[in-house]
């Protein structure tokens, strides 16, 4: 039996596509791009269909960068929404809502770009392409707001292709292929990743890598988060990357440290994999290792300054801008002994109010904490002194987290910050913020 794989089949119809393409007509590369995309809509042949797709995702390609978001400029303008027929779908069903005239105007909501983009999916490489032009377009929103249309209409497509049903969840290791773990290096957003022999070190026995992957996309991890195996919560980062591993068969560790979790691909900012993964995590080394019974993460804070340097224009209780007073500009104080100590309690108790008091919206203003608390977890501790890298220093005075994820309470501490934004925290830490108002 001929074992010929799904993307093999998919070049071999392009290839028998192409006899029935006619050959653009005369134009600059972008008018030949958009007029292979009209044809595209157009066609009805899967095999033409197909080949068509692949040659526009190639034309794409070979665009150079700046003129790849005036090609995607342009797909926006041919095919934006039709404003007159959306408006007439409305009114009929507004005046008769029966099944069809829904239809109808569900219909008319669907822009011609999510049938375009539904057909450059067809072609080899076509998801890929497609998740990078909307990497493209992401941080150019705020300069080109008449391309959130097209943003929008990626999200979506991008948002139901790559929802867990379609996910795989793979652990890595030393055995994964070299492929997959130089991405494992390029993608690491936390901790950099410093080299091979880091890297080795990482996906030791004594540590645990898993990631998401999709079908189309199979080398290409989307999201992947790093385990340490310990014995008690972490305190400080430096001491969990670097410890040297002495290769103890019968060392038990009872407790999971998530220390790194890193979204891979920019174009799917804003598609959330990391709640599905972490639960997963979690499922995994129960069955794997069933001494295993604390699950935390060290994890940085990463609004932590900007929030404090923002304090003097907030109406806030006095005990916390007294407090916001007396921290130093500058990171001289690092070296300084007496001077870490003495900030110690007041960085302490700043960081304790900024977690469970500030605000945006009406969830936590800290991005991780964010992410966290709405994953069902709780705010345990508060470490100082967590990590002193420049970057550590920068971003939080070097104060990290230790976010716990209890099995037995994942779901009601989610429930509840989804309902009602409640916060679930340890009493030490809720005692650091109470100091800013019982003293």
């Amino acid at each position: 039996m001929v074992n010929v794989s799904f993307s093999q089949a998919l070049q071999a119809l392009v290839e028998l596509g192409r006899q029935y393409l006619e050959r653009p007509t005369a134009g600059s590369d972008i008018e030949k791009f958009a007029s292979r995309c009209r044809d595209l809509v157009s066609l009805l042949g899967e095999a033409s269909g197909t080949a068509l797709a692949s040659e526009i995702v190639d034309r794409y390609l070979d665009l150079p960068s700046d003129r790849r978001l005036e090609a995607l400029a342009r797909l926006d303008r041919d095919f934006a929404p039709d404003a007159a027929g959306i408006s007439d779908a409305a009114r009929k069903f507004l005046s008769s809502p029966t099944q069809e005239s829904y239809r109808d105007l569900a219909i008319a909501m669907e822009t011609p770009r999510l049938e375009l983009f539904r057909r450059l999916n067809m072609a080899p490489g076509g998801t890929a392409a497609i998740v990078n032009m909307r990497r493209l377009l992401l941080p150019r929103m705020r300069g080109t707001p008449e391309l959130q249309g097209l943003e929008y209409d990626l999200k979506h497509l991008l948002s139901s292709w790559f929802n867990r049903g379609f996910l795989q969840f793979e652990r890595i290791d030393w055995r994964t292929p070299a492929i997959v773990l130089e991405k494992l290096i390029a993608y690491e957003a936390v901790h950099e990743i410093g080299g091979w022999d880091d890297l080795r070190r990482r996906l030791a026995e004594d540590r645990r890598c898993f990631a998401f992957f999709h079908p189309a996309l199979p080398d290409e991890p989307l999201i992947f988060v790093e385990v340490a195996l310990t014995h008690g919560l972490a305190a400080r980062i430096h001491d969990l990357i670097e410890a040297p591993f002495d290769g103890a068969a019968d060392d038990k560790p009872g407790t999971a440290i998530f220390y790194s979790i890193s979204n891979c691909q920019e174009g799917l900012a804003g598609i959330s994999f990391g709640n599905f993964l972490i639960k997963q995590v979690v499922d995994a080394l129960q069955t794997e290792l069933p001494h295993v019974a604390q699950f935390a993460t060290l994890s940085p804070v990463p609004g932590f300054r900007n929030w404090l340097d923002g304090l003097a224009d907030e109406d806030l209780p006095h005990q916390i801008l007294e407090d916001a007073r007396k921290v130093p500009d500058g990171g001289d104080w690092c070296g300084d002994d007496t001077a870490r100590e003495r900030l110690r309690p007041i960085l302490t108790r700043l960081c304790a109010t900024y977690l469970l008091t500030a605000k945006r919206g009406n969830r936590p203003a800290d991005p991780v904490a964010r992410f966290h608390l709405g994953n069902g977890a709780s705010i345990e501790r508060i470490n100082w002194e967590a990590d002193l890298s420049t970057r550590g220093i920068e971003q939080s005075f070097g104060i990290m987290v230790n976010y716990l994820y209890d099995p037995g309470r994942i779901v009601s501490n989610h429930e509840a910050f989804a309902v009602d934004g409640r916060i679930a925290a340890s009493s030490a830490v809720s005692r650091l913020a109470a100091d800013h108002h019982g003293r």
